[in-house]
């Protein structure tokens, strides 16, 4: 059977932790909630739900994705699937079996699951994201013939190969990182279009200027890091 863990990355997500956690198929071996220094029930209505729940006080969504990856090397088994959603209930848990099986069946490395704009809810990306996501999949395509459509939160990637990335990014620039990465170690890899909804609670990125500003800035250095190597 195959092992899948999913990591979580949650700050402030108390509203919507719970109904994120109840979607996920049960065929998931372990669900990873990694609380990443809230000051709301976070961690208890994760733990209520069943997750299991890890502490990462380090404020950044790829300080807590690598608190879950730290966890999952110290357990006594390696997983074969790893999936990362956020915890504010935008994405539909239950398409995790879609969002896996280019990996099952055809031994895809990585899959992103696509926001594509039929299947996103008016209103649940903010102008600057749509903008930010076609600028960082444009360039990536002219820089390095990437196919990339999105930048996509949602995806599974192969363990191994996720340990093979040497992930390092602690902010915002952790999902161009590992598609980046992905495209320099020649990884197989393919986009599944998912549905998108409004999210539950205000963005801790783009609700903000600021969060808006570093996010993109982040995106972008990572982009033009590669371009010159």
């Amino acid at each position: 059977m195959t092992d899948i863990r999913v990591i979580i990355p949650a700050y402030n997500e108390s509203d919507s932790i719970a109904k994120v956690i109840k979607d996920i198929p049960d065929f998931v071996t372990e669900i990873i909630v990694v609380n990443n220094n809230s000051t709301d029930n976070t961690a208890i209505n994760a733990k209520g739900a069943g997750a299991t729940v890890l502490t990462e006080q380090k404020r950044g969504y790829g300080h807590a994705c690598l608190c879950g990856m730290n966890y999952i090397s110290e357990q006594s088994s390696s997983p074969d699937i790893i999936v990362f959603m956020d915890g504010d209930y935008s994405d539909y848990p239950e398409e995790l079996s879609k969002l896996i099986a280019p990996i099952l069946k055809n031994d895809i490395d990585f899959v992103i699951g696509a926001r594509t704009k039929e299947l996103r809810e008016a209103g649940s990306m903010t102008p600057q994201q749509v903008f930010g996501n076609a600028l960082a999949t444009t360039l990536m395509k002219w820089m390095f013939n990437a196919t990339y459509t999105d930048l996509g939160p949602f995806r599974a990637i192969k363990y191994q190969k996720l340990l093979a990335l040497n992930m390092e990014d602690k902010t915002y620039g952790w999902t161009v990182e590992m598609q980046l990465k992905a495209l320099r170690n020649k990884f197989t890899y393919t986009e599944v279009p998912v549905r998108y909804k409004k999210r539950i609670g205000v963005s801790k990125v783009s609700g903000t200027i600021k969060g808006t500003i570093f996010a993109g800035a982040k995106i972008l250095s990572w982009i033009f890091k590669y371009s010159i190597k």
